[in-house]
């Protein structure tokens, strides 16, 4: 190429050039050029005037004149080229990609298959819009000549955020998981420390804890661990990807951690630390599949976050986990589990869903069920600590409890929900494995008796216990109080009601923090490194502990939190104005009914009322619109029968207004 720079792309294939004319060029070889045209093409050589295409075999394509061969070079190879920086990657039918031959009868023929070569990685593709995906992910990565040829050249600068005391770097278009191999998204920070607390309170219980983040991305969540916890913890971050690795390793120097990689120390360069400073902690890196490396090892506390569903990694995690150890699960595929997508749904999970006004914990309690599966099937039982659904994420965090009476305790707790389509009333079905001859009558609604077809749609099967377990709440909440994590105190405690299905009105952190109960059990949390009955990592004080969760859970029934909520815009009365939401739960409590709100729907109300008793206080407190809703409350007290019969009226109103309308 002429000029005095040189041309990045100067050793490229010759099927990539500017322009036309320059691909001609390669054709004009004369005899006397013949061995230093071997390089290029050893069939392209003719006698005479005649030229020989650059780009294919003479048996595709015999020597020609010039006219001729510059309409071959324009229609067959020009046309069909990829362009990129000025350049055109045209196809190529040379011997360059190996192709596998046919045998037809006892001939064996091998085909010439047609290619592109790419001008950033030399790879060959065999199609134009595989190679226009290719190339458009070389610049998504920000992959062009600047990594493959100029080696010289400075690489981009890595950006460098802050969270919660914690540096992390981070690739360019780290918020966009196509684009980079280490993703980190900010909005997951919530998710972030509600998994640090709960670490943090099982630390209270015994130390130190074989921890395990088997997607770690950044590293950013088990930097944290190790950076606030210290001793208490034992930090393994394992990912797939060599690049993540890599950026995990860098991470763990800016944050003075020492690195262990395949139980070797990693020493760190003397530069690292200042003058009077000392390492943090150990972080042990691994560069594995997250199945493989969960058989292989144990450990106490393990997250799982993959990119989308988690399915195909929890019976792995629940292979080798200790007993009364921590599996964290957080689901990303909200498409499937908030039923936009209902067939991935019944593909990933084995569950028949709907779009319902309980969506979310809907989706939470599909997650559970298929938690409880898994843990079932390696003989172990799970008690919900807490479930979390949100914008962006699903999670669940569970404790094991080992033992096949825990897993059929468990296993038992799975149940399939009937949920009705008119007024959305729902219910699990009973125990048993007796076919019932009306299915309808286990509903409260009258909705089957008085509307057309069939009104209701089984649901699940899906956890039918609890999702919420206070104690830890409690103890969640003082350890977020302790390392200042104000951002998650607010949800938390919004948890710790609706676990007690209370309404909200205030909250104080445990003032017994040495002593909390959970499930009839009495834990027993210290600051102290020597504990006597969790000093040895190999053994736990299981049996007793295990023992006396089962008999609590048989005989904790009644106080556990009502299924569900309603959401009180949804069940609105038309023509009148509701009372405020605070005031309404002050009603519903009023008349006996437990009531709290919840996470799950701002406007949501989890209550242990029938949807009849609740629209009936909802229609009794609510004022017509025609008087301004100046006043709240009921304006001329109505009999019961009277609010029934209207409350009917404005469930079969919405129904004929929605016609056949099913969710």
């Amino acid at each position: 190429m002429g000029g005095g720079t040189r041309d990045p792309y100067s050793e490229r294939h010759i099927s990539i050039q500017r322009q036309l004319a320059d691909l001609e060029k390669l054709a004009f070889v004369t005899e006397g050029d013949c061995d230093s045209a071997n390089s290029l093409n050893s069939d392209n050589l003719d006698a005479g005037n005649k030229q020989a295409c650059p780009l294919c075999p003479k048996e595709k394509f015999r020597a020609c004149n010039s006219h001729k061969l510059h309409r071959h070079l324009q229609n067959l190879h020009w046309k069909v080229s990829v362009e990129f920086e000025g350049y055109r990657m045209c196809i190529c039918h040379l011997p360059c990609r190996p192709v596998k031959p046919n045998i037809i009868g006892e001939q064996i023929s091998s085909k010439m298959g047609a290619h592109y070569h790419c001008i950033i990685c030399s790879a060959t593709i065999t199609r134009r819009t595989d190679m226009l995906g290719h190339v458009r992910r070389h610049v998504n990565k920000g992959e062009t000549k600047s990594r493959y040829i100029a080696a010289s050249a400075a690489k981009p600068p890595k950006e460098i955020l802050k969270e919660a005391d914690t540096d992390v770097q981070v690739c360019p278009n780290y918020t966009v998981p196509q684009k980079t191999d280490s993703y980190f998204n900010p909005k997951m920070k919530l998710n972030r420390q509600l998994i640090f607390c709960t670490l943090a309170a099982l630390a209270k219980e015994r130390k130190p804890l074989e921890c395990l983040d088997a997607f770690g991305a950044t590293g950013i969540m088990g930097l944290q661990w190790a950076k606030h916890l210290g001793n208490a913890v034992k930090v393994t971050i394992n990912d797939l990807n060599e690049n993540s690795v890599t950026l995990i390793q860098e991470n763990c120097h800016l944050n003075k951690l020492k690195v262990v990689v395949d139980s070797k120390e990693k020493e760190e360069r003397e530069d690292i630390l200042e003058e009077g400073e000392e390492n943090l902690g150990n972080i042990k890196v691994t560069k594995m599949d997250a199945n493989v490396l969960m058989h292989l090892r144990s450990f106490d506390f393990i997250h799982l976050d993959p990119f989308g569903t988690s399915v195909n990694y929890l019976d792995s995690a629940f292979r080798n986990i200790r007993n009364l150890g921590i599996v964290s699960v957080t689901s990303t595929d909200i498409s499937s589990l908030y039923a936009k997508a209902q067939h991935v749904a019944r593909r990933h999970y084995g569950c028949n869903i709907v779009r319902t006004e309980y969506y979310k914990e809907l989706a939470a309690r599909i997650v559970v069920a298929a938690v409880a599966r898994a843990a079932a099937r390696c003989n172990k039982g799970i008690e919900v600590l807490f479930a979390v659904a949100l914008e962006h994420f699903v999670l669940v965090v569970v404790r094991v409890l080992r033992g096949p009476t825990s897993a059929d305790e468990t296993a038992k707790k799975i149940q399939y929900l009937i949920h009705c389509q008119w007024c959305e009333e729902r219910i699990f079905q009973k125990d048993g494995n007796m076919v019932e001859e009306n299915p309808y009558r286990q509903l409260p609604c009258n909705c089957h008796g008085s509307m057309p077809g069939k009104t209701a749609i089984e649901l699940g099967p899906l956890w039918s216990s609890s999702l919420f377990n206070t104690g830890f709440l409690k103890r969640m909440l003082s350890e977020s109080l302790h390392h200042g994590l104000d951002d998650i105190q607010t949800l938390i405690k919004t948890l710790i009601f609706e676990s007690e299905c209370t309404p909200q009105f205030s909250v104080h952190a445990p003032s017994n923090l040495n002593k909390q109960e959970e499930c009839g059990v009495f834990i027993k949390t210290t600051d102290d490194t020597t504990t006597d009955s969790h000093s040895a990592q190999g053994k736990r004080k299981s049996n007793e502990t295990t023992a006396n969760l089962v008999k609590r859970q048989k005989t904790d029934v009644n106080t556990e939190h009502p299924p569900f909520y309603y959401n009180i815009h949804r069940h609105s009365i038309k023509g009148m104005n509701m009372p405020k939401l605070k005031k309404f739960l002050c009603y519903l409590s009023q008349a006996g009914f437990r009531v709290s709100r919840t996470h799950f729907d701002p406007m949501g109300v989890r209550t242990d009322a029938p949807l009849m008793q609740f629209k009936s206080i909802l229609l009794k407190y609510s004022t017509p619109t025609y008087t301004g809703g100046q006043s709240e409350g009921h304006v001329q007290p109505a009999s019961e029968d009277t609010v029934a019969d209207r409350v009917e009226m404005s469930v079969n109103d919405k129904a004929e207004a929605g016609g056949c309308r099913r969710w």
